[in-house]
């Protein structure tokens, strides 16, 4: 239960505060006089969009705080307390504060039970506790969203639970459909990607390249190509290192000499250690030199000049380079390559496996999405009769007698939709089946939606009649009505003036109104009065005694507080909604 609601700085309103009650609250006063500007701090409280416009000029800030009666262990406190909120003890469950702050430069501010928290959390928490019909309510009720949500609402479980599932099911099919449209329309690059895969490994394979095959094949291309070169310079060096009488030369080698010195040195050794230390390096350098005198004529001998495994390596190396050239690295990168290659082949050539799956999975989910859409059809139309029947007999009660209204539950045709029974019908979030509410004004009038049957104020009956039929499942919940009783008057402003009445006795109902048929029913009735500067003060929210009623009723009667005939009739409209009230 909603027991107060301070507002200051929105709209026409500078500080004002509503100390409310159990029952129906009626909240009247002049035009202009701020009464809007109430229903405007409630959606802020509920979790509204805000409207920066709603700060009052010359104030840095509007500001709107709730004080609320909860059930201590209701599934509302437990998300406060979630959050970090602290929650007062009273004697009748937990008080819960809730608050929101608009600024002139456009910034907003929400707090539940002292914790900022995001306006979002706000409309979580009210959805269970406040219920704001305005003015353009009637007007949502036009939507074919806002009727199917109803009929949903009226039907209770019976849609309630398939619906969940259905929720579930149908966003896996949107997943999987988008997916598999995903592998569909790429399948043409896959296969284009794979063909030049296929073609790369093709030649990979052809040539065979061994890991680091070209360094070591231009190694021994050198020396293929400078055999002559390297034997001459071989032979040489050993010819200057060994002298050969064979040649004809009477120079001798570097091993010839190094020995020549070694003796003469050997001879002499005896008379100094260090010339000793000095021929035995000698005889190193001899050993050394005849190493590598030996190891040159191995060489030379070893120098290979034949022709055809020149051809054979070049033939060799130009097969390399094409690899290296098609894939700008080295042979090591192109067998990098290959593997890579290898592995992402195998990744396309199962895409097609992919597909299958998630096709198979389509069909499955679209199965059962077509199973639970049927379910969801029989439990609407089931609950479409008897909704009808409950909304017409409260219309009887808000002077339509005659009036009867019916939930048309219908699926249009889709050649791309839903497979149901032997259609195929479109299909959405919420199922396949579009919701229309049509009035049938009286008998032998043809059905028609209530966007194009209903007056007004009839809209405006229509709104509250289904309110007072939905309200059976919401006991407790706070309900407040913005001049649902636009638009009409007389003895249909009575009937309303009484509905509203009878859900106050299950649920608190505040109701902003300009017909004294319908204040008359209050269980406490707020009159807002404008300062003489045009604001609307803590002093200008008052709560009427009985005299104050009777006035108050005057002037929504005649405009004339004072007039005699229209206290007599203010005063007879009191009698008659007490005594109204009294019956079971």
């Amino acid at each position: 239960m909603l027991e107060e609601i301070r507002i200051r700085g929105l709209g026409v309103i500078d500080d004002a505060a509503l100390d409310l009650a159990a029952g129906l609250t009626v909240v009247s006063g002049e035009t202009g006089a701020g009464k809007t500007m109430i229903v405007q701090g409630l959606g802020l409280l509920t979790g509204g969009r805000a409207d920066y416009g709603l700060v009052r000029p010359g104030v840095e800030r509007a500001f709107v705080e709730g004080r609320l009666l909860i059930p201590a262990d209701s599934a509302v406190a437990a998300r406060v307390r979630d959050v970090g909120g602290d929650l007062d003890d009273d004697p009748g469950g937990a008080v819960l504060v809730v608050g929101r702050t608009l600024t002139s430069e456009g910034r907003s501010r929400a707090q539940v039970a002292g914790r900022s928290v995001p306006a979002s959390l706000l409309a979580e928490i009210a959805e269970d506790l406040i219920a704001v019909h305005g003015q353009s309510e009637a007007q949502r009720l036009l939507r074919p969203s806002t009727q199917r949500v109803a009929l949903d609402r009226f039907a209770g479980h019976a849609v309630a639970g398939p619906l969940a599932r259905y929720g579930v099911v149908y966003t896996e099919l949107s997943r999987v459909s988008r997916a598999l449209a995903e592998v569909t329309e790429r399948s043409r690059e896959r296969e284009q990607e794979a063909e030049l895969l296929r073609i790369g490994l093709a030649e990979v394979e052809r040539v065979e390249p061994a890991p680091g095959e070209d360094v070591t094949l231009d190694a021994e291309l050198t020396k293929l190509e400078h055999a002559e070169t390297l034997v001459r310079t071989a032979r040489t060096a050993h010819a200057a290192l060994i002298s050969d009488p064979a040649s004809g030369s009477d120079d001798s080698g570097a091993v010839d000499l190094v020995s020549a010195a070694r003796r003469v040195i050997a001879g002499d050794a005896d008379l100094d250690a260090d010339l000793a230390a000095l021929g035995a390096r000698l005889t190193e350098v001899s050993m050394l030199l005849t190493d590598v005198a030996a190891d040159l004529a191995s060489y030379a001998e070893s120098i290979d000049a034949d022709p055809e495994r020149l051809a054979d390596a070049q033939n060799r190396k130009a097969a390399l380079t094409g690899l290296t050239r098609a894939h700008g690295t080295d042979i090591d990168g192109v067998l990098a390559w290959a593997d890579q290659a290898g592995r992402r082949l195998l990744e396309l050539d199962g895409a097609g496996d992919s597909a299958e799956t998630l096709t198979a999975r389509r069909d499955e989910l679209t199965a059962e999405l077509a199973r639970l859409a049927a379910t969801l059809s029989e439990a609407r139309s089931a609950a479409a009769a008897r909704f009808g029947e409950a909304v017409a007999a409260e219309l009887a009660g808000l002077a339509m007698p005659r009036a009867r209204v019916e939930a048309a539950v219908a699926q249009r045709d889709d050649p791309a939709g839903l497979p149901v029974g032997d259609r195929l019908v479109a299909f959405g979030p919420a199922g396949v089946d579009d919701v229309e509410l049509r009035l049938i004004p009286h008998p032998g009038a043809p059905p028609r939606p209530v966007q194009k049957g209903a007056s007004g104020g009839e809209l405006s009956r229509v709104m509250l009649a289904i309110e007072v039929v939905l309200a059976a499942d919401d006991a407790g919940s706070t309900m407040v009505f913005d001049e649902v009783d636009a638009g009409v008057g007389g003895r249909a402003a009575v009937e309303i003036g009484r509905r509203l009445a009878r859900l106050a006795r299950t649920h608190q109902v505040i109701c902003i109104t300009h017909l004294p048929q319908v204040a008359a029913f209050a269980d406490r009735h707020l009159v807002v009065h404008k300062a003489d500067d045009g604001s609307v003060t803590r002093s200008g929210v008052i709560t009427l005694d009985d005299a104050g009623r009777v006035r108050e009723l005057s002037r929504m009667l005649a405009g004339q507080e004072e007039s005699t005939l229209a206290r007599g009739h203010a005063e007879e409209l009191l009698a008659a909604a007490a005594a109204d009230k009294a019956r079971p």
